[in-house]
């Protein structure tokens, strides 16, 4: 299928009927296109050839391919809500999501860089060829900051506060927070602002600070896409993503003796428990740090 029938109308009524948020709604669709994606690739042409069994095993990969429990949880929101309005909409007989089994939300441990390979990762933009400089305003700001991607791919001009080093950053839920922002990525989005963004921009551009080549804010999509191709050039082996440097963030902070309490405002968690998954550190550093500074480590009994 080119795509999945109806869901458009199905994202209409999510905004219109359900009142969702455009972050949710944003992610329903990201859910729908890559459900559609599997169905394709098992030869499915018809929404009612959709069946449980085949639906179970989608979300199996989804677990296989190391989804986290709560971004399936969501995934079988999406899904449900969709089979459902189209039950509701007579366009198919049954809901093949009914007997779906939800998986239990678990904490894990985020994917992380090394400090070393952050930097082989900035090292890896190009900054003299053509959006070069945007790119690399654009992963410092996401390290500097621990946005998450909605929250940079929403960022305007309005939220920089050049002369006090901050951003204001615009949450779930539209919560609002300051962050610092650190000097060297206010550099590159200062270089970006002076060298790049003109070019990039239209007259139909608003404030939003990252450009694509057609004047648009950057979507969620496409920095992802940007950050997986300078993953590949820098030979990183991990798996990354843009949530990638908000967990570097926040590991590299607490690593480094910040207090779990500034973490936790700074990445705009409203529950401390949330911040605590960062707070993971490798048992060689932590035997590092005992044989550096522990009084007792070097007497001899």
């Amino acid at each position: 299928m080119k795509e999945l029938p109806y869901s458009g109308a199905f994202l209409s009524h999510c905004r219109l009927e359900r009142a969702l948020s455009l972050n949710t709604i944003d992610s329903y669709g990201f859910d729908l296109e890559r459900l559609n994606g599997f169905l394709t690739r098992k030869n499915i042409n018809a929404i009612g050839e959709v069946t449980p069994e085949l639906l179970s095993e989608y979300i199996r990969v989804l677990y296989d391919v190391g989804f986290a429990a709560t971004s399936i949880q969501r995934t079988l929101s999406s899904i449900r809500g969709y089979f459902s309005f189209l039950t509701a909409e007579g366009v198919i007989k049954a809901d093949p999501t009914e007997l779906l089994e939800r998986p239990k939300a678990g904490r894990y441990l985020p994917s992380v860089l090394t400090v070393e390979e952050m930097l082989s990762l900035f090292s890896a933009v190009a900054v003299g060829k053509r959006r070069g400089v945007r790119d690399r305003a654009m992963l410092e700001t996401l390290y500097a900051t621990g946005m998450r991607v909605s929250e940079l791919a929403n960022f305007t001009f309005e939220q920089i506060l050049f002369d006090e080093g901050l951003v204001r950053i615009i949450g779930k839920g539209s919560k609002e927070r300051l962050a610092p922002i650190g000097g060297v990525a206010l550099e590159w989005i200062k270089k970006y602002l002076d060298t790049e963004r003109p070019f990039l921009s239209k007259p139909t551009s608003d404030s939003s600070v990252f450009l694509n080549v057609r004047g648009s804010r950057l979507s969620r999509m496409g920095i992802w896409k940007i950050i997986q191709r300078y993953a590949l050039l820098a030979g990183l082996k991990k798996k990354i993503s843009p949530h990638t440097f908000r967990h570097s963030f926040a590991t590299h902070l607490l690593e480094g003796g910040a207090d779990l309490r500034a973490v936790q405002e700074m990445l705009g968690h409203a529950n401390i428990v949330t911040t605590e998954i960062y707070t993971h550190v490798d048992r060689e550093y932590l035997k590092e740090v005992h044989r550096s500074f522990h009084p007792r480590f070097k007497v001899k009994p």
